[in-house]
């Protein structure tokens, strides 16, 4: 009998990005980083916004009702950005934007956020990203399908950067942190809004991974963890969370992550392994959330 996380895989795994343009998905490049720009956030979170009111206060109050009483800002398009990517630093970057050149990316990732948004029926969700290894590029895969939600000016995103052995995304896009996810995790009294950070992409938002950096699992197994992920799912209708994770075949985080979460994708390098090991990967995830893998190169 076939398990639905490999068929999901094998059933369009002739599919293949080509010359670096951007991943095909497999019903599920190595690049975590980038180079340079111009604008750099100096580790200012947005801390005074109407956004850092839309995720949940640093007490994380339990019991009936409490997560009602977290404030919502329904200002969505309004979202003060206090810095903007240019075009160039996005190219840059290679993250896509809705007046990009390279279309064909840029389509890429149209196409797979409605391959999930039909997953869902239209509801907003919590996804974990991970590599089959490391190197095969989910950061890149995280960060462009966030941006991709946040084109339309209904909804926003925030990704999360959980991984916490090797993180990227602040890097990529040129934020100096002061603190991020752990240190919140790692703190009852400590105020969201010290990190959530505005990513020069409009309506999308990043939490670094934060100050302490060993033993992620503990962090990742708290009931905190788990009632952040709840609250800022269930309140907020039109965001979506994208949580960049270690590889899964180098690290359990994936795995734990995906419990707490509603969906998982794989991100598999093109031409990079064999299918066995690709399988080997994807039965890492638990089968009722694994939607299948990105074939990124």
């Amino acid at each position: 009998m076939s398990d639905p996380r490999t068929d999901r895989y094998n059933e369009v795994s002739e599919k293949k990005g080509k010359n670096g343009e951007g991943p095909d998905y497999q019903a599920g490049s190595g690049d975590r980083g980038a180079g340079p720009g111009s604008s750099v956030s100096r580790g200012i979170p947005y801390s005074d916004s109407e956004d850092s009111r839309m995720l949940v206060p640093s007490s994380l109050e339990l019991g009936p009702g409490a997560v009602d009483r977290y404030v919502i800002s329904k200002q969505i398009v309004r979202m003060q950005e206090p810095r903007r990517l240019t075009p160039d630093d996005l190219d840059e970057r290679r993250i896509i934007y809705p007046e990009s050149s390279n279309r064909r990316l840029v389509n890429h990732f149209r196409n797979l956020r409605t391959k999930l948004l039909e997953k869902s029926g239209g509801n907003n969700f919590t996804l974990v990203v991970s590599g089959a290894r490391s190197g095969a590029g989910a950061s890149f895969v995280s960060l462009n399908l966030a941006a991709a939600f946040a084109f339309d000016q209904a909804k926003t995103a925030l990704i999360i950067d959980c991984n916490l052995r090797e993180p990227a995304l602040h890097s990529t896009l040129d934020i100096i942190p002061e603190y991020g996810l752990t240190d919140f995790l790692d703190d009852p009294d400590f105020d969201i809004s010290r990190i959530l950070y505005p990513t020069g992409i409009p309506r999308l938002r990043l939490i670094p991974a934060g100050s302490r950096r060993e033993t992620p699992s503990e962090f990742f197994t708290s009931f905190r963890m788990k009632q952040f992920l709840q609250a800022v799912r269930r309140r907020y209708p039109d965001r979506f969370i994208v949580l960049d994770t270690a590889p899964i075949s180098e690290s359990p985080d994936a795995r734990i992550l995906t419990e707490l979460c509603d969906y998982a994708m794989l991100v598999v390098p093109h031409g990079g392994m064999t299918v066995s090991a690709v399988e080997q990967a994807a039965l890492a995830f638990h089968s009722e959330k694994f939607v299948g893998a990105v074939i990124n190169g």
